[in-house]
């Protein structure tokens, strides 16, 4: 019996690290690391990482913990820390406050793209940013929250406004499942404070809908522009799921960016 379980762990330690050494694989290209935002999963991302895969592209997408900024950015780190070769960061909604308080190491994170994401500044946070330009009507969409023994809250949309708030150019059985499988996000963690910003180290791009009714497209558009994106892709009538509904363009950019910056 400890043969076998001895067996097992080392086959599950060879597995992870074929998975964060996928770069070996194709050693000319980064590795694209996808991380999800709030209410969301890793297979949002699965439209984009067929695109990226059929370019050649290693990818992981993370399954981002939502627990809080400061430690979800901690836990992207070891990630990219544990991969080989560059990277390139990529976040949605949420997950773009992540890879901003992401360690700025110019030798191994070569850009960030912000899908329908925040890019905050030092000492915003989620909340305040999402709510400084009218258009956002996430607050009414939220389900009770469920208040978590260390007092924390979690936070989930409620499953039948799901599609109209979250995914609304997605088809309704597609966005019903996603609504079935969201994930949370804490209350804390949209009122936390992020800090030094990697974009003012690491150069980023940008992508997001007109039709987003969880962060406001004026709101998106003065963060890529702060941040100084290299190129911002506003795609008209896209949800706040452009990176599901609209994969091609996503994967489009992605690109983009990794041969602008890995030679």
């Amino acid at each position: 019996m400890t043969n076998f379980k001895s067996g097992v762990l080392t086959t599950a330690i060879a597995t992870l690290g074929l998975t964060f050494g996928a770069a070996a694989f194709a050693s000319e290209k980064p590795t694209v690391v996808l991380v999800h935002g709030a209410f969301a999963e890793s297979s949002s991302w699965n439209g984009v990482v067929a695109e990226l895969h059929d370019q050649g592209y290693p990818v992981i997408a993370l399954a981002n913990p939502l627990r809080s900024v400061k430690s979800d950015a901690a836990y992207l780190s070891d990630v990219v820390a544990q991969t080989k070769g560059p990277v390139v960061l990529v976040g949605h909604s949420y997950g773009g406050s992540v890879i901003s308080n992401v360690k700025a190491d110019q030798d191994k994170v070569k850009a960030l793209v912000y899908v329908a994401a925040f890019a905050p500044e030092q000492g915003e946070n989620i909340a305040e940013l999402s709510g400084r330009y009218p258009g956002g009507t996430l607050g009414p969409a939220l389900a009770a929250p469920v208040v978590l023994k260390d007092g924390n809250k979690d936070l989930y949309i409620q499953q039948d406004k799901f599609g109209v708030q979250f995914a609304a150019d997605v088809p309704a059985a597609e966005a019903a499942l996603m609504a079935a499988t969201q994930r949370p996000v804490t209350e804390a963690a949209l009122h936390e404070a992020s800090g030094a910003p990697a974009w003012k180290k690491i150069p980023s791009w940008a992508i997001y809908g007109t039709a987003d009714k969880n962060i406001p497209a004026a709101a998106m558009k003065f963060m890529a522009e702060r941040a100084g994106a290299k190129k911002i892709v506003e795609i008209k009538d896209a949800s706040h799921v452009v990176m599901t509904s609209k994969p091609q363009q996503v994967a489009k950019l992605i690109v983009e960016a990794a041969e602008a910056t890995v030679k």
